[in-house]
């Protein structure tokens, strides 16, 4: 055999096999290995970035609605219904002087209480020339607690002036105290009546005696773990001339005086009413709805008319619109249609009542003196002949009568406190004659 061709043939092999790059595969697998390589160096399509936006939206998607539920308020739960209400303890606590009680309290009667049948009510009044036109009460379903009480000077400590401020209150510091002390004697009022008879309440409705009612309140305002309140004349803070809740979060809404030295630790300095009235709400984190309701503040002060920004509207009680709390008088209005339009627009939004009005049907009177001549005509008309009644015989009154009707209503009440019943009729219809 030829030797030197076979060496030849076995050093051509090792040469071939030395060029031959090491891979550790079986050449099987090699295909597989450029398809991959492929795969890593083809070009992106115009059809890959359609897939990765639609991806990158899914993502950015999902991370905003875990956002929005992180951020957003719970959900209030529905209003109580009136079948359950009517199987519920309510009590109603009417605060304030009675300065016009003889055109307000019969709507009040008729539009508030007789609507709450089964409520009981609760009066703490300041004794006043102005008290005997209580009697109005007389005809309410349920009136289980009577206060009237001399007014005494109540102490302005450092808490209350580094909390309070006296701008925009027309007895200044003093008037707050006062008007919070008599909010709070619900409270006293409503709990003796609670220990005496072993039971509690299951909501509480705060009011005014000034306030006029045209329509009846509305139902959907009993919201378990809220404090309902209407919009507007908020002036920095929440409107504190209604307000209904359960019986914990309306303890502490009607804690308005002794919660003034729990502000002042918190920080809270120069606040007025309606802004200490929010963050007393807020210190105990009780959150609160606002919704319109049919009533207004009947008002005898005088106003900057037409008003500007920060100035108070004062609405005739000839609006149809819902009035929420506002300041009212009968008038013949003095704007109406786009006048109104115009004024509102120009108030301060948040501040007074203008933040209510979203084009509702209200009227404007020229509040800038006392009441008009014939104001009386305006009042009738609006009413109807049965709250007209009511006034007309306010104004011809016997002490005799006075006083009979005053025994018939304290009749009625488990609790009573008040100045003679002589007293009250004498001091304010000897005024009248």
């Amino acid at each position: 055999m030829n030797t030197n061709l076979i060496s030849d043939q076995t050093t051509t092999t090792r040469s071939r096999i030395k060029k031959q790059p090491i891979d550790s595969q079986s050449s099987t697998q090699k295909p597989a290995t450029r398809r991959q390589s492929q795969m890593i160096t083809r070009p992106i399509t115009a059809l890959d970035y359609r897939f990765l936006s639609i991806i990158l939206f899914i993502i950015l998607s999902v991370l905003l609605s875990i956002s929005t539920i992180r951020l957003s308020p719970p959900k209030p739960p529905p209003p109580v219904n009136r079948t359950e209400l009517a199987r519920s303890r309510i009590a109603v606590c009417l605060v304030g002087g009675a300065r016009r009680f003889e055109l307000t309290g019969p709507s009040i009667v008729e539009k508030l209480l007789k609507e709450y049948p089964n409520a009981d009510v609760f009066l703490n009044s300041p004794f006043d020339e102005n008290s005997y036109k209580l009697l109005v009460l007389k005809s309410a379903p349920q009136v289980v607690a009577v206060r009237v009480f001399e007014q005494r000077w109540l102490e302005e400590t450092r808490e209350s002036e580094r909390v309070l401020s006296s701008e925009g209150s027309p007895n200044g510091i003093q008037g707050l105290l006062q008007y919070f002390n008599l909010v709070e004697g619900c409270i006293s009022l409503i709990q003796h009546h609670e220990t005496r008879f072993n039971f509690t309440y299951d909501w509480i409705i705060r009011t005014r005696v000034d306030g006029f009612w045209p329509g009846p309140l509305n139902p959907n305002s009993f919201i378990r773990g809220h404090y309902v309140v209407p919009p507007g004349s908020a002036y920095g803070g929440l409107n504190d001339r209604l307000g209904i809740g359960e019986h914990d979060i309306s303890m502490v809404a009607l804690a308005r005086h002794s919660l003034v030295p729990t502000l002042d630790s918190a920080g809270f300095s120069q606040l007025n009413s309606e802004s200490a009235f929010k963050a007393q709400l807020t210190l105990h984190n009780i959150p609160h709805i606002t919704m319109p309701q049919p009533f207004c503040i009947l008002s005898d002060r005088v106003y900057v008319f037409p008003p500007v920004r920060f100035d108070v509207p004062v609405l005739s009680l000839t609006s149809r619109g819902e009035m929420s709390g506002a300041k009212c008088r009968p008038c013949r209005p003095a704007c109406v249609g786009p006048c109104v339009g115009r004024v509102m627009n120009g108030l301060e939004k948040g501040w007074s009542w203008a933040e209510e009005w979203n084009g509702s049907n209200v009227d404007l009177c020229d509040a800038r003196g006392e009441w008009e001549v014939g104001w009386e005509g305006v009042f009738d008309r609006v009413v109807g002949p049965e709250l007209a009644e009511s006034r007309r015989r306010a104004g011809r009154l016997s002490v005799e009568e006075c006083a009979r009707d005053w025994e018939e209503m304290r009749e009625k009440t488990s609790f009573w406190e008040s100045p003679s019943i002589g007293e009250i009729c004498k001091l304010g219809l000897r005024k009248i004659k």
